[in-house]
């Protein structure tokens, strides 16, 4: 962000006044998020049964979307796998459905090879602003209490969660979930590989700023523009003279005109929105994984971008600055 370089004197600077312009839709939409009928939808109801199987083996009693409905309310609600089954139970009851509900050990097994949809493009032939960033999610396991009451220090564990976000509708286009030892560079590649549309141009911080971040992007998207801060020890290559790459154009600028002006000129800032999705991730769904295994986990993260990415879809808010 460009109040960065201006860390001696940031209280100095005043903070930004914004105002909602769509108040009254955006608390229509805030409020939406927590009703059943978003989540348990008309849709889930009618394919809540499995298809019948013609290959041999037992037949399925749940569809791959009734899985989902259930594993959405776990996400959304932060509930445990029994209590999920309780609440799809009374759910059912109240509406008086003759549906059968699965149970928490049916819903841990088919997390395992769920696969979740994923948002359709804003508009097929317009190019999207993927803005990446990510951040460390901790695994669940011994809390404090355990700690406090035999005085023993467990070693901390977490997973890595990368997101490309749109910078268009505000949706998380592309999600992986790694190891803590994955480089940030080291996970373009898939993230580009989920998006199955046109890219206008990647952004990302200065962990990104990688030969082959660049490369990634070239390979798959020539015409993309790469928007990365380079690092203040970065030089020129050797072609910048003769043929200069992205990376030359920008420290070029910074040389001239200063860091801040190429944020500004770049849209470099505009990478706050993905910060602004991590933040939302980890208010709504929380700051840690609650599956034991990683093919469960990274189900998890599927079902948690999915809810996410319907929440957007109900509202988003609108805002004016004013000071």
């Amino acid at each position: 962000m460009p109040f960065k370089l201006n860390r001696d004197r940031r209280r100095h600077i005043p903070r930004q006044k914004h105002r909602v312009t769509n108040s009254a839709a955006y608390d229509a939409a805030l409020r939406q998020r927590g009703s059943l009928t978003v989540w348990f939808t008309a849709e889930a109801i009618e394919g809540w049964r499995a298809a019948p199987r013609a290959t041999p083996g037992g037949q399925p009693w749940y569809s791959p979307l009734a899985i989902l409905t259930g594993l959405t309310l776990r996400a959304v609600f932060r509930l445990a796998l029994r209590q999920t089954e309780g609440l799809i139970g009374s759910i059912i009851g109240l509406l008086g459905l003759a549906l059968a509900v699965p149970d928490h050990s049916t819903l841990s097994r088919r997390a395992k090879t769920l696969e979740v949809p994923r948002p359709p493009l804003r508009h097929a032939s317009e190019p999207l602003h993927l803005l990446v960033d990510s951040t460390g999610l901790r695994l669940c396991g011994a809390g404090e209490w355990l700690q406090e009451k035999h005085g023993t220090k467990t070693r901390r564990s977490w997973r890595k969660l990368h997101i490309g976000l749109d910078a268009g509708n505000g949706q998380i286009a592309a999600a992986s979930l790694t190891a803590k030892e994955v480089d940030d560079g080291a996970e373009v590649g898939p993230l580009l590989d989920q998006i199955t549309g046109a890219v206008a141009s990647f952004t990302g911080d200065g962990g990104y700023d990688q030969d082959r971040v660049y490369t990634s992007v070239a390979e798959r998207y020539p015409e993309a523009a790469v928007v990365i801060p380079p690092r203040t020890t970065a030089v020129p290559s050797d072609t910048a003279a003769t043929a200069p790459t992205q990376r030359d154009g920008h420290l070029k600028h910074i040389a001239e005109h200063g860091r801040m002006a190429w944020q500004r000129a770049s849209g470099y800032t505009t990478r706050a929105r993905a910060e602004a999705a991590i933040g939302r991730f980890k208010q709504v769904i929380g700051d840690g994984l609650r599956s034991r295994t990683d093919d469960r986990r990274a189900t998890e993260i599927d079902v948690a971008v999915h809810a996410l990415n319907r929440m957007v879809e109900l509202g988003r808010p609108n805002y004016v600055r004013t000071a």
